[in-house]
């Protein structure tokens, strides 16, 4: 370690500051409120699979890091049980799958929007039906919408847990991989979350 600092040291000091403050994209408030965004498209797969994606661009979510509302949503529409979105399509033979997130990374996140996407997997009968599949997503969004956030915080306890649960016994990945997230997350974080800000969620706001 002490070599690897000597060496970093002497290559990167020289480097001049030149006072410059990070970019800022916030001013660009709705880089999607554009009318070529607001339709359906049709894109003919290569393999037979038949995948409704319907994406909302939201605002920056960036800095709610420890609270990751995208994260608490997603749980909700991926959900697999009794009253769920998927258990509902499933029943009606038009759904295999459904995923719904944001990567937290990238194009999906960064400071001047965030995306967030729902992707349901059809069958043959679903593609028949996307419009009400497409219906149903918006009807269980508006209703997430309408009872807001659990208010005895059991859900987002229980997301909580899992994220926790994965940080503690995730399998060891390559170094260079790690330091390269480190680096990513120094952009992002406050110093005491480099190691977790991309994974734990620390502080339940209902109102975020």
């Amino acid at each position: 370690l002490d070599t690897l600092e000597k060496w970093v040291t002497e290559i990167f000091s020289e480097i001049p500051n030149n006072g410059l403050p990070k970019p800022s994209f916030g001013h660009l408030t709705q880089p999607f409120d554009t009318p070529e965004f607001h339709k359906l498209y049709r894109v003919v797969p290569i393999r037979k699979v038949h995948s409704l994606s319907i994406t909302w661009a939201l605002p920056p979510q960036e800095q709610h890091y420890r609270v990751k509302p995208l994260n608490y949503i997603s749980w909700l529409v991926g959900h697999e049980g009794k009253g769920s979105v998927l258990s509902f399509l499933r029943k009606k033979f038009w759904a295999l799958a459904l995923y719904g997130g944001n990567s937290e990374t990238g194009f999906e996140q960064n400071s001047t929007y965030s995306i967030f996407s729902i992707s349901v997997t059809l069958t043959d009968e679903g593609y028949k039906h996307f419009y009400e599949v497409a219906h149903v997503v918006f009807q269980y969004v508006k209703m997430l919408q309408q009872r807001g956030p659990d208010k005895r915080q059991v859900i987002w306890e229980e997301i909580q847990k899992i994220e926790a649960n994965e940080f503690h016994y995730q399998e060891q990945t390559d170094p260079v991989d790690y330091v390269e997230s480190l680096c990513e997350n120094m952009q992002l974080f406050q110093k005491e979350d480099f190691l977790t800000g991309d994974q734990l969620l620390f502080e339940y706001k209902p109102e975020v």
